[in-house]
């Protein structure tokens, strides 16, 4: 980052959820004004990219069209839009995460495509350069980082979907000791239809949850046929199946029982990426409607100007503001805690890791408001379009049934709500927040008749008010919802028969 954008010494150290403690503007945060010209090149590329051959080819794409997605993979491999999250080493650029996330944004005009890439890059690849070994790298790395080879992830079965740990895949070793047998199935699988290799999580003995990479020619891997969506209908979704399925040991990704770090570590960046994954098709949609209000004439005059579309237009440019707000500050703080070492050094995965981590509470918000937002925004712009919103000749139809599946999938968002709320409590419990001290300090505030005044009294000062009387209602609540389950846990125990709890 040049000095525009490198974050203070104050938000390194700002940990995960520290959004609800800081006063309104209290820290320096990145911006899309302070991106690098590096960061603004990628950009640049990758959304060329996407309007010039990307979205010309969408009817090819909805009718899907593996070879043509797999082609697109391989185009995008040759501008280096496949491999910024790959150590140089290994055939990547290894830049910062913002960039990855602006990558993101940029590919997300047409949603099947969106979900292609994604699932590449991210939840398919990831999994392999944080925990693969050097064999490992070396072997599918440079491959995947420039489109050869096509990369999926095999998490949920038919009985563990937000329940990952559930899943009923096993894995045994060979009488000969050299390969794992692999039995079950796997369900929803991105790009499985054309796939060269596949990160695939089973049960060694009964329950230690491992990943594993399974290469497509492996025997006893069957690939099922496509499912029919509501949506993303261009994207691949197969299931897998596996019948004795011999995976030789050296593919065995990360220790056995150590599964779930990587999936839930993966899950958080997936969900961090979500937030910019929607945002490109949040920017075409209301460039679309602004556009066709412009056009569409009722009572002699161009509907932009009726009082209910402005309204419309409006809350459309206020969603949009506010995922990409929440999203690249995000992004910066996971960089600014990157930054305080050398990416090239042994210990960055494990850093880039607790990055992720402690942003957890961030992604699982990014994920939840950026998908509903989206949703929120295209039934907008549906409604705008009137009739021809309806109708699979506009963008605008298939952009609602695409838009659906972000409240579904990289944890549905009831999970990351869930997510949300655990998290906070459990650093506050742990004294990592001061969630409870800001509750007590607040209702001394009250007390004392004081109320949140903004620090500068400028155009914004409402709303600066409004932000921290928020955080002073959640902060109070937080508190008094521990109090009270403390005093049921305890009433709880006092009883000699079973008591009923709240």
């Amino acid at each position: 980052m040049d000095a525009a954008s490198k974050p203070t010494s104050q938000q390194v150290l700002a940990p995960g959820g520290a959004f609800l403690f800081e006063e309104v503007g209290s820290a320096r945060i990145l911006t899309p004004e302070t991106f690098t010209e590096e960061q603004r090149l990628f950009f640049k590329t990758a959304l060329q990219f996407s309007r010039e051959q990307v979205l010309p080819l969408s009817e090819r794409i909805e009718a899907k069209d593996n070879a043509l997605l797999r082609q697109l993979l391989r185009q995008a491999g040759e501008l280096g839009l496949l491999s910024v999250d790959i150590p140089e080493a290994y055939g990547g650029t290894g830049l910062d995460k913002t960039t990855s996330l602006l990558l993101a944004e940029a590919m997300s005009l047409n949603g099947s495509w969106s979900v292609t890439f994604g699932a590449h890059t991210g939840i398919g690849t990831l999994p392999i350069v944080w925990f693969g070994n050097a064999e490992q790298k070396a072997k599918y790395l440079p491959k995947l980082a420039t489109g050869e080879w096509v990369a999926a992830y095999a998490l949920t079965e038919q009985g563990s979907g937000s329940d990952a740990l559930g899943a009923k895949t096993k894995a045994v070793r060979s009488p000969d000791g050299k390969h794992w047998i692999l039995n079950g199935s796997k369900l929803y699988i991105t790009n499985a239809a054309f796939a060269d290799v596949f990160v695939v999580f089973a049960k060694v003995d009964g329950d230690k949850f491992t990943g594993f990479i399974v290469e497509k020619d492996t025997p006893g891997l069957t690939v099922g046929p496509e499912e029919h969506k509501m949506g993303i209908r261009g994207s691949s979704t197969c299931p897998l199946y596996f019948e004795d399925a011999r995976v030789p040991v050296e593919n065995q990704l990360g220790e056995v029982g150590k599964g779930h770090k990587i999936a839930f570590n993966i899950l958080n960046y997936g969900r961090l990426k979500l937030g910019a994954g929607v945002l490109g098709g949040m920017k075409l949609q209301l460039q679309n409607a602004l556009r066709f209000t412009q056009e569409r004439k009722q009572f002699n005059a161009p509907i932009v100007q009726f009082p209910l579309s402005r309204e419309k237009l409006a809350r459309m440019a206020a969603l949009v503001y506010a995922v990409e707000s929440m999203t690249y500050r995000t992004a910066g703080l996971v960089d600014a805690r990157l930054g305080q070492g050398d990416k090239d050094a042994p210990d960055y995965e494990a850093r880039l890791l607790e990055a992720v981590e402690e942003y957890a509470i961030e992604s699982s918000i990014m994920k939840v408001h950026g998908s509903e937002s989206f949703g929120h925004l295209v039934d907008d712009a549906v409604q705008l379009h009137g009739g021809a919103g309806y109708i699979e000749e506009y963008p605008v139809e298939r952009s609602y049934r695409d838009a659906r599946i972000n409240r579904i999938f990289e944890g549905t968002n009831e999970i990351n709500r869930m997510l949300i709320t655990g998290m906070l409590l459990k650093r506050a419990v742990k004294g990592d927040l001061p969630l409870f001290a800001m509750a007590g300090n607040v209702a001394e505030e009250l007390a004392r008749g004081e109320r949140p005044r903004a620090r500068v009294q400028d155009v914004l000062a409402p709303q600066e008010v409004a932000a921290e009387a928020a955080k002073h209602r959640h902060s109070t609540a937080c508190a008094w919802r521990r109090r009270r389950s403390a005093r049921s846990w305890s009433s709880t125990r006092r009883c000699s028969r079973p008591c009923r709890t709240w």
